[in-house]
This record gives C-alpha cells, structure tokens and sequence, in this order.
C-alpha cells in the first residue's frame, strides 16, 4: 500500500486524516499529524529510513514470549552492520479486550528489561491483573545491555569480577581521592580498548529509535509506555522526537531532563551530574524520613531507641575517626554512609535499621548475615550504565571540578554529599561518544498528556527534579505518592497503580493535584 502525502508530508484535511487514520492504525503505521492539531509535525528522521523488525515470538516459559529485533547499529547507515535487540513479552491475558502493546523500560541505565519483566510483571502493585487483561506488556534489553550487542570492558568473567571488586570506595576525604580516580581512568580506558563500536552508538537517543522500530514491529500506531527511573529519560526522548507518536506516556521516578543530559545552562561543564541534580539533597531527606518512620515504628524499627537522629550523628562521626569492626568485619566512614544512602528500596529499610543499630553498639551482632560491604558481580550492568550514561551526559573532564564539589557538599549535605559528587566519575575518562545522542527541545507538543509519578522522599530521582523535568515537557502533570523509596516500582501504592492503569487506559490525566497514600509502612 502507497500512501501520498501533499508537499509537506501532512495532510491538510479532516477528512483524509480520519479516513488515513484508520487504515494506519489497522496497519500498525504512525498516524499522521499536523501543526494544526497543535501536536508538533517533527518525526526524527533517522529512524524512518530503517526497516520495521519483523519479530518471531517462541514461548520462553511461565507464560512469556522471547524474540530479538534486528536494528541497524549506526542509524546513518541503515543498511549498514545489524545489531540484535533482546525482546521478551508477556501477553495480555483478555485479548478481546486488549488495547495493544505497553512497553516498559525499567530504569539503571544499565539494568537488563528481559530478566527484570519476568521478575517483575505480576508484582501486583506495578502491574496489577487489570491492567495485564487489557495490554501485552513488553521490555527489552536496550542496545548495549545484556543479550543486546552488550558492552563488554574485560576479556572474560574472571577479570572482569577481580577488577570491579578491585574499586576503591567512595572517597571520604581529599586524601582518598587519586586511587579512585586511577581507578575510574582504567575502567574507563579497558572500554575503549575492549567494548568496539557500540560504545559510539549506545545512546538513549538511539535506544528512542531502537523503541520506535519496536513499535512499528507489535504493529500500534502509537506508542503507549511506562518508563521508570532512567526509562524516564528515555520516555522524554521519545516523546520529543517522535510527538505524534505518543498515546500514553507514564514516567515513574522521573528525572529532571535538561538537567541530566546538558545541565542548566553551562553546568554541564562545571558540575558533577548527580551534583547538579541535588541528589545529595534527595539522599539526605529521604534518610531523615527513614529515621523519622524508624522512630515512628517503635520496637519494630531497630534503630528506634533514643534518637535515631542522634545515634546517626553519632556513628558517622565515630566511623570518621576509625573504622568500626563488627563480626571480624571493618566497616569504613565511606561504606557506612554507602550503606544508609541506600534507599532505593523500602523493603529494605528494616534491614538496614539492623545494620545501623549494630554497628552504633559497636560489637553486638544480629541474627543472620550482616550485608557484605562489597558485591559479587555478573552480566555487564557497571559497563552498559557507564556507555549509555556517558554517551548521554555533559559532565566535568577534570578531576579538580569533582574534588572541590566534594568540598563543598560535603559541607552543605553532611554524610552524603560526596555520594553525589562521584557516582558517574567514569565519564570524566570516557572515551566513547554518540554523535546521535538527543539534547532537546524537551517540549514538544505530543499528541497526548504525560503522566509523572513521583515519591515525596525518592533518594535517586528527587521530587524538585521530577517536577523541573515535567515543566519542560510541553503537557504533562505530576501526581506525588506520599512516602519515601524510588518509584512506584519499590513504593508499593494500590492508589498509584490504579491512577496509572486508568491514564494509560484512557490517555486522560487525574485531576490536578492528585497525591497517593503508600500501602503500608515499610517496618509493618
């Protein structure tokens, strides 16, 4: 089928647009849009010269379905090398009532779509069974991620687990910082040796071709999703290079856009990336909140004896003058702080409540294993969220920007502003870079309202962040969950789950100051 368009691409009449309109969506092409709609016209143009993945689905157990979606590596040569895209499904359970395809992106950047959607898909809290009856959910690694085209930094596994675990950690004073940037410098230069081309291609600009192609591949004229953390930058792309294209777009632990690829105005430059973010600040709430539910919780929280404000002040301090060992164990200021900043994840709050509470009575244990001050390590995570942000964001080249940050946060955001300061220090060193990454407008109009959820204290993705990045968008409105954790993946919240599953229904906003209560309180 051979569909002209007249001289600008567009069409000009109602007509012809609802007559078209018809026969795209049945053929799962992008309907056409025009000024006049007051939806933007721009179509990113790099992608529509590349062809439509065809997708064969095979079961690949518990009721999902695996394929790999073949994209063009470099998006100026479509014909050009091929990479394989990952691509697993879960179907929605009431296909005559199905409403079409909902992609999600699970955040990192880094984090593998395919094993966090079999993980995750029937947590009922982020995708209730009202919501599976009526959408096939989709995600997939993003190129560099995993089983698609992955980063790779280390010639095999073993070298790989011995040099990650070989990291220093977070610098806890001046003296401390060379052998962490030596450090950083190395990893940098072992992916520029080892990982090849992907590392100039790897992002999130082509990751938002990558998910148009997919679209075109399920066959939705429009592209409905849930991006969570990191996806939400990946959703702001999308959104403005593809604005006609969007029926329902649910950001989840939203980022502040600008912020996170360009800085406001020469930040970029000067600042560190989580620095100029106010991550620090977000951290820093988010613990006084956990201190705060601790006390409130009573003999349920275990560091709720005396003031667990207090008793914070007081083990930091403590671990700056020396190292606490308990159970054979040496427990750095640096590790300990590592460990509080921790916050991501509710469920875990009692834990580390256990944890602090040991090492303030400096010797006495609790029942079963205190968590290891380093980790194991697997897949490619540190190596894709290092080629994908690094592609993505301006940052510092000069470790005398991250060393005087460290300073001066350090005295504005006691305990936790250096966290802040050295999280992305890789990129600094970075030698990968992407041409096709996107760096604005971030507000172009889109043929509907974004949906952003928040938390009140998120320690990753602050709410002044959320709402900066949402006021960049050309229509979007932010509803805030009540409680602390990072998204509404970690903060379970039936209401917030319900006024997502209804927008992403319908593609209509709540009422204007919407706010969600969690479900319950994290210490029971």
């Amino acid at each position: 089928m051979v569909i002209r368009f007249g001289p600008n691409g567009y069409f000009r009449t109602r007509c012809a647009f609802l007559a078209i309109a018809v026969a795209l969506g049945v053929l799962g092409m992008p309907v056409p849009v025009s000024a006049e709609d007051g939806i933007d016209p721009y179509i990113d143009r790099l992608a529509e010269g590349a062809a439509t993945p065809a997708l064969q689905w095979s079961d690949c157990q518990d009721g999902f379905q695996c394929a790999t979606a073949d994209v063009p590596l470099d998006y100026h040569r479509p014909q050009g090398d091929r990479i394989g895209l990952a691509v697993i499904k879960l179907p929605a359970t009431d296909p005559g009532r199905r409403i079409g395809t909902l992609f999600v992106n699970f955040g990192g950047p880094g984090a593998s779509g395919v094993d966090r959607l079999r993980e995750r898909a029937r947590w009922p809290w982020l995708f209730s069974e009202e919501l599976r009856s009526r959408f096939d959910v989709v995600s997939w690694d993003p190129r560099s991620v995993a089983r698609s085209a992955p980063a790779r930094c280390f010639p095999d596994a073993d070298e790989q687990l011995a040099f990650l675990n070989s990291a220093p950690a977070m610098p806890a004073s001046a003296g401390d910082e060379a052998p962490f940037y030596d450090w950083s410098r190395q990893f940098a230069d072992r992916c520029a040796q080892q990982a090849g081309p992907i590392l100039n291609h790897a992002s999130t600009g082509n990751t938002a071709r990558d998910l148009d192609l997919l679209r075109r591949a399920v066959g939705d004229a429009q592209l409905t999703y849930h991006g969570i953390s990191y996806g939400t930058q990946l959703g702001a792309d999308y959104a403005n290079m593809f604005p006609g294209r969007v029926r329902a777009m649910a950001l989840d632990g939203s980022l502040d856009f600008e912020g996170n690829i360009t800085g406001h105005a020469a930040q970029g430059a000067v600042l560190p990336l989580d620095t100029r973010q106010n991550v620090a600040d977000a951290i820093a709430a988010t613990f006084d909140a956990f201190l705060r539910d601790c006390a409130a919780a009573g003999p349920r929280c275990a560091f709720s004896s005396g003031d667990p404000k207090l008793k914070w002040t007081t083990l930091a301090e403590r671990a700056r003058l020396a190292p606490i060992r308990v159970d054979g164990q040496e427990w750095t200021y640096a590790a300990i702080v590592n460990a509080a900043a921790g916050l991501s994840q509710p469920s875990g709050y009692p834990g580390l409540a256990a944890l602090l509470q040991t090492l303030f009575e400096a010797g006495t244990s609790i029942p079963g294993p205190l968590p290891a001050a380093g980790s194991s390590y697997s897949g490619n995570r540190t190596e894709a969220y290092h080629a994908i942000q690094c592609a993505d964001s301006a940052v510092p080249a000069d470790t005398g920007s991250y060393s005087r940050a460290a300073v001066s946060e350090d005295r504005r955001v006691p305990s936790f502003g250096r966290v802040a300061v050295f999280s992305s220090i890789a990129c600094a060193f970075w030698q990968g870079h992407d041409d096709d990454r996107y760096t604005g407008p971030w507000n172009r109009r889109t043929a509907a309202p974004i949906l952003v959820l928040n938390s009140r204290f998120d320690p990753a993705t602050p709410l002044a962040g959320a709402e900066s990045g949402a006021a960049q968008l050309a229509d979007a409105r932010v509803v805030v969950t009540e409680g602390a954790g990072h998204s509404s993946m970690y903060v379970p919240s039936a209401c917030t789950e319900r006024v997502k599953r209804d927008y992403l229904f319908t593609g209509s906003l709540p009422p204007e100051d919407t706010r969600c209560a969690i479900d319950r309180s994290p210490f029971g």
